[in-house]
């Protein structure tokens, strides 16, 4: 027995799709919201094999919901429903791990059948689709994190990346130490990182994937 949860804002809209599960033998609503409050604390009592989402909702949306759930309970599939197609939460909903992505006018017989795949672990994502979101907004966040860095902070930023320490990247930069400390500190909080090591891999990265301005060098 497949255990289903639902979001949805539309009364008409979770009973429908209720009714229409429920009439399977092998499929069973465990639990409804309306909100994404409920729904994040609705499925946590339920804990449901899949997890149906209306990506838009009066309090966020289903996205933030799939976010949640896959971040805490990774077995549940989530399954984005939604009225539009709309690229913005197609990439939004690749990006937060959702298992599918299908639009309202969907046939009865074809959502069922969609729940009983992702239940089985497929991904109803098309994997070149999945792998040019990610790429493309791989490149969207990068451009956006180094735009933040000064170009000194830059140049300290390469210099961490080629392994080399305050006192190295003082004597490369004719700085003192304790400068050089005070850019790598101010850094990592603009590019929303704890450790150096993070902030070397985010520029090994920049560099391979040649964001706009980089051109091998940040």
């Amino acid at each position: 027995m497949t255990r289903v949860f639902l979001l949805d804002d539309h009364e008409i809209v979770r009973r429908g799709i209720h009714d229409l599960l429920d009439a399977e033998s092998d499929l069973e609503v465990v639990g409804e919201a309306s909100t994404a409050r409920e729904a994040i604390s609705g499925i946590a009592r339920t804990s449901p094999d899949v997890a149906i989402l209306d990506v838009r909702l009066p309090d966020g949306d289903g996205i933030e919901v799939c976010r949640e759930i896959r971040s805490t309970s990774p077995e549940i599939a989530c399954l984005m429903l939604t009225s539009f197609a709309d690229d913005e939460a197609l990439l939004g909903a690749v990006m937060a791990g959702a298992a599918g992505y299908v639009l309202k006018q969907i046939r009865g017989s074809d959502l069922v059948g969609s729940v009983r795949r992702v239940a089985r672990g497929e991904s109803l994502l098309d994997a070149h689709l999945v792998a040019q979101t990610r790429a493309r907004l791989g490149r969207s966040e990068g451009n956006d994190r180094l735009g933040r860095l000064s170009p000194q902070e830059r140049r300290i930023l390469e210099l961490i990346a080629q392994g080399k320490t305050n006192r190295e990247i003082a004597a490369t930069l004719y700085l003192a130490e304790k400068t050089v400390k005070n850019y790598v500190s101010n850094l990592l909080i603009k590019l929303e990182m704890k450790r150096r090591t993070e902030a070397a891999v985010f520029a090994v990265r920049a560099q391979q994937h040649h964001y706009p301005g980089v051109d091998g060098k940040l």
